[in-house]
């Protein structure tokens, strides 16, 4: 905790005058008289959330609170601290509760990040991205169900591989129906290797990182969070997933589910590695899963991923609009709210697909004239038929960090001057740049004054070299949380105004630990492949240094063997083999081995259960446990 004799210092802020100058400058420049939006996100009202929006887990605990934003009000001007645009996106997603689509098609809306839509078939329901925790998925489908005939769920769509559309799925169906062929679970192939590795790999980064992003640290009002642009927050149940039954491998794919005719589009390497769009036939219904809504997303997140395809992504929503764009009369999404009328969904599909391509070619353009990516995010401008089209402002990706992202997919993390090719780690670099500058009190004394005029961006630079050279500097870190403060009060992103108001409440208030969730699920649901390269990343590679051992690996419940080689700090397992001089042989259910390995049950526990069997070395399997590090959930970010 970081403390100061003049508490001020390190009080939240109001916004300043440049502050509010930027953001009475967008209400001019917008079209806010433009209220399309707020009519379609009313349209079809059933029923609100029960319980304001608030719902708990079997513990009692609160996974979901809509209440705590019950500031944010259609009717209220946008304060000082809150950019007008990002205003007005908080007042659209805040909208939630159960809403008809169409006949046979509904939706329940901010029960999480996402959307869950039921459509009703002719013998059940069809469920589609059933929300992030199983406990906000359940209590969306008891929504449903108490305005609805019961029907049995018969299927479940996921869209795609992030947790916000699969992460549900044991709160509206059981695993037994699933296996007993009851319900289908249909998803894109390559879902379950995406999900696994974007959520196992470098997962807990992510989730860190996510922390940030969405601003699930900051307390929810004026001057902290207002939400993250694709939705309100992200809920914090239980993460559950189910190995798909069925995957649609080809565009053109055709299903008839529940007695309605589902026709596929493939889309990999979009806003996901494995995602898909489809039409129900019946509905004339369309969905280009999280392609296509009311936001510009992320080339690349900020939490961090892999970078996407922003040509792929403009491809892929022209062939829907080749596909389906003369018969769609709707267009529902994983987010947000729909849209209604053919020439209103080729809009939505047009536009996106038209600013997902300026930002591929527009980037190329600059870099192909030797313009490095902070020069391209600087330069580059949406037209202003893009830049006026609501649903493409920058509510969660942005032009800026879109463009610099394509700069590296294409071209690398290096722009090309070799200044930039091995500069000092931050830590090396700051000392000498606060030396260079004269000490940290002269750069204080400058950076004040550059605050003043509202050169905020030059004054986080600056401050930061100090802080990072010195982290116990009071003043320093005042300053650099007022800096990010001002900066995130200007932000029209979700996700940049969470970084940075986050980042000024770390820097008022330290690193504080809280409980941490693990993705059972997930980690259960790995291949052992997978599984292998898991504990490949867990490895400590220093400690490792000079050790070698051989295990001989026997899931009898998989019907599976390995060879896993510890040699050269390197981690490597071979299927379909067995060592004839291992230093053991281990026998023991795959789900077991990941137990131990996430710490849910000891050695001994599993051999003296009879599931752990060990010829050799029990040494063996001990000393290999003992190399795996357990990864620092809340490492700091803003500080060295």
């Amino acid at each position: 905790m970081v403390s100061s004799n003049d508490g001020s210092l390190f009080d939240r802020k109001d916004a300043a005058e440049f502050t509010k100058a930027v953001n009475a400058e967008s209400l001019k420049s917008l079209p806010f008289m433009d209220r399309r939006d707020f009519e379609d996100a009313k349209r079809g009202f059933v029923a609100p959330l029960p319980k304001g929006g608030v719902i708990k887990n079997e513990k009692g605990q609160n996974v979901w609170d809509l209440t705590r934003f019950s500031f944010i009000k259609e009717d209220a001007p946008a304060p000082d601290t809150v950019h007008p645009s990002l205003w007005r996106q908080a007042q659209l997603v805040i909208q939630g509760g159960l809403y008809k689509v169409v006949d046979g098609l509904y939706q329940i809306r901010t029960a999480d990040l996402s959307n869950l839509t039921i459509v009703e078939g002719e013998d059940g329901l069809v469920i589609m991205d059933p929300l992030i925790s199983a406990e906000t998925a359940k209590a969306a489908l008891a929504l449903y169900y108490a305005h609805r005939p019961r029907k049995p769920v018969v299927a479940v769509i996921h869209s795609h591989s992030h947790v916000d559309h699969f992460g549900g799925v044991r709160g509206v169906v059981d695993e037994k129906d699933v296996i007993d062929g009851k319900v289908k679970i249909i998803a894109p192939v390559g879902f379950l290797e995406a999900a696994v590795a974007e959520n196992l790999l470098a997962g807990n980064v992510m989730a860190r990182r996510a922390s940030y992003m969405y601003g699930n640290l900051l307390t929810p009002d004026p001057k902290g969070q207002v939400g993250a642009g694709l939705g309100v927050t992200t809920s914090t149940g239980t993460i559950t997933l189910m190995q798909p039954t069925d995957l649609v491998t080809a565009t053109g794919q055709r299903m008839r589910i529940a007695g309605l005719d589902f026709e596929f589009l493939l889309a990999p390497d979009t806003e996901a590695p494995a995602e898909m769009h489809w039409f129900i036939e019946q509905f004339k219904a369309l969905t280009a899963a999280e392609n296509c809504c009311h936001t510009l997303h992320n080339v690349y997140t900020l939490r961090g991923a892999r970078i996407r395809d922003p040509l792929s992504w403009s491809k892929y929503l022209d062939e829907t609009i080749q596909l389906w764009g003369s018969n769609c009369e709707v267009l529902y999404g994983m987010h947000h709210w729909p849209v209604w009328g053919n020439s209103r969904v080729l809009e939505m599909l047009r536009m996106a697909r038209d600013g997902y391509r300026f930002i591929n070619d527009q980037t190329l353009r600059l870099a192909n004239q030797g313009y490095t990516p902070t020069e391209i995010a600087e330069t580059v401008q949406f037209p202003k038929e893009l830049a006026d089209h609501w649903a493409m402002r920058g509510y969660y990706g942005t032009l800026s960090h879109n463009v610099k992202a394509t700069y590296v997919r294409y071209l690398g993390w290096f722009d090309g001057n070799p200044a930039n090719l091995n500069v000092l780690p931050p830590e090396k670099a700051s000392k000498k740049y606060v030396e260079f500058m004269g000490g940290a009190d002269q750069i204080l004394k400058k950076a004040k004054d550059a605050f003043a005029k509202g050169e905020y961006r030059w004054v986080a630079e600056v401050v930061n070299h100090v802080v990072f050279t010195d982290p116990e500097n009071q003043a320093a870190r005042a300053l650099q949380a007022d800096t990010l403060e001002q900066l995130g009060y200007q932000s029209e992103s979700g996700p940049w105004r969470n970084f940075y108001l986050t980042g000024a409440k770390e820097l008022r208030e330290g690193v504080k630990q809280s409980p941490t969730a693990t993705p059972n699920d997930i980690v259960k649901a790995t291949t052992s492949d997978q599984f292998f390269d898991f504990l490949g990343v867990l490895l400590n590679g220093s400690k490792a240094a000079g050790k070698k051992m051989t295990l001989n690996m026997k899931f009898p419940d998989m019907k599976e063997n390995y060879v896993l080689t510890l040699e050269n700090s390197a981690l490597s397992h071979t299927p379909n083999k067995q060592a004839e001089n291992a230093d053991c042989t281990i026998t023991i259910p795959r789900i077991t081995l990941t137990k131990l390995i996430m710490g849910e049950l000891t050695p001994d526990k599993a051999m003296s259960s009879g599931e752990l069997k060990i010829q050799g070395k029990i040494e063996t399997l001990l000393q290999l446990t003992s190399l795996l590090d357990k990864p620092e959930s809340w490492f700091n970010i803003v500080t060295p």
